[in-house]
């Protein structure tokens, strides 16, 4: 790839006249660097063409325990009268309140078709989320979460 190069600055006549001189000598040639004792290197081993295929290590299996839930996550919280009108006044976790949100978004189609991370509010959805026409997911979950006590 060719780069174009840019024109060199103009000096003032007079200080080119005054720079130019006759040509330098070549400047002298380096001393040449003493020869560093080098240490002896191990000898290489010649790579074998293919490599043998190695045993895999037997790892010790240990015995799978359930994943616990995080507790504040799973805490029920009551929901405000606003978020009741959908996900229900029942006390819920917080994540079985985010899947009823989603159920509800999908059940009436309110998630954005162009950009699908953002959710279209409708009446009820409008009212939760503050008065916002459309929110994007990870907001939704800020908004939500203001409602539950």
């Amino acid at each position: 790839m060719a780069t174009a190069k840019k024109p060199a600055a103009k000096k003032p006549v007079a200080k080119k006249a005054a720079a130019k001189k006759p040509a330098a000598k070549a400047a002298p040639a380096k001393k040449a660097a003493k020869p560093v004792a080098k240490k002896a290197a191990p000898a290489k081993k010649a790579a074998p063409a293919k490599k043998a295929a190695k045993p895999a290590a037997k790892k010790v299996a240990k015995p799978k325990t359930a994943r616990k839930p995080n507790a504040a996550f799973m805490k029920p919280m009551t929901p405000s009268a606003t978020l009741a009108a959908v996900v229900g006044s029942n006390p819920l976790p917080r994540t079985e309140v985010t899947k009823k949100v989603w159920e509800y978004i999908k059940k009436n189609k309110l998630q954005d078709e162009a950009n699908k991370r953002n959710i279209n509010a409708d009446e009820k959805l409008k009212a939760v989320f503050g008065g916002k026409k459309q929110v994007s997911m990870f907001e939704m979950t800020k908004l939500i979460s203001d409602h539950l006590k």
